[in-house]
């Protein structure tokens, strides 16, 4: 039994960090219909800043957060207004080969300036550190994260739900030209939904050297876990994506531990198979 709540444990751990980095992917798939391909270098970039941060200057994960959030709010916001603007629209795989190529730009820049050797980032105030309850050993590096996360998706689905700004990106979501019938900017609305979904990530990418090393294409498998968590809990629905993000990590763990680690990414994608022809729209798609 010990065993088998050490194992779901970890899963959960790692479906928090899913659950906050396919949000933002939710919110700006829900409210602009637009698949965002460079999600994942979203992430890379902000575990990138939080590493020379520590590197250079000292300066812990846990502080350096808040300058990935910032920073990747920035480059969500930069990226709406010089490239996605120009794709609202037109064809759906406009923004989606526009974000293709910006993910690669994103990669290649790092492997240049970087190389694509792993970096870990040492001496962090929670790496390697654990404590243990009823024998179940605790890493805090994942269990900061998973706290975090939860806030940030309490704070997420708070504003869209209880907030002016909210119910306005709510009615840009349902209706683009009704909403600006109404009165509302979608313009500044979808920058600002972009940011957001910038900022989720770059927020967790930014916690992440506590204990992963960082490379260049750390970013690909977060990216396309993203993708299958929101499409697997409904589209826009927040809620849909923690929830099948904490499905996601439990299946990953326990097939990897009691299956083999070769088979867990199969059951991953084989459980988002038989939702999807179970329910298409997802679990809290409508």
């Amino acid at each position: 039994m010990g065993t088998f709540l050490q194992v779901a444990l970890d899963g959960l751990f790692n479906g928090l960090l899913y659950a906050v980095v396919a949000a933002g992917l939710s919110l700006i798939w829900g409210v602009m219909d637009v698949i965002n391909f460079a999600h994942g270098e979203f992430l890379m970039i902000a575990m990138y800043l939080s590493y020379w941060l520590g590197f250079l200057l000292n300066v812990d994960p846990i502080l350096s957060s808040l300058a990935g959030g910032l920073f990747v709010f920035l480059v969500g916001a930069l990226t709406y207004r010089l490239i996605i603007s120009h794709t609202i629209g037109k064809s759906a795989m406009s923004a989606l080969l526009a974000t293709f190529g910006l993910s690669m730009l994103l990669k290649n820049i790092c492997l240049n300036r970087f190389s694509p050797n792993f970096r870990l980032l040492q001496g962090t105030l929670l790496g390697g550190k654990t404590f243990s309850v009823g024998g179940i050993i605790v890493p805090l590096p994942q269990l900061f994260i998973g706290l975090v996360a939860l806030v940030l998706l309490f704070l997420l689905y708070g504003l869209v739900k209880k907030t002016r700004l909210g119910w306005a990106i709510q009615a840009t979501a349902m209706d683009k030209e009704a909403a600006e019938l109404m009165g509302i900017d979608t313009e500044k609305i979808y920058l600002l939904v972009f940011g957001l979904g910038g900022a989720c990530v770059g927020i967790a990418g930014a916690l992440l050297p506590s204990y992963l090393a960082v490379h260049p294409e750390v970013g690909g498998l977060f990216s396309l876990i993203a993708f299958v968590c929101v499409a697997m809990g409904g589209f826009g629905s927040i809620p849909g994506a923690l929830l099948a993000s904490l499905l996601i990590g439990l299946v990953e763990a326990f097939a990897g531990f009691y299956i083999a680690p070769v088979f867990k990414y199969v059951a991953v994608f084989g459980l988002y198979l038989v939702v999807v022809m179970v329910r298409p729209r997802g679990l809290f798609g409508w």
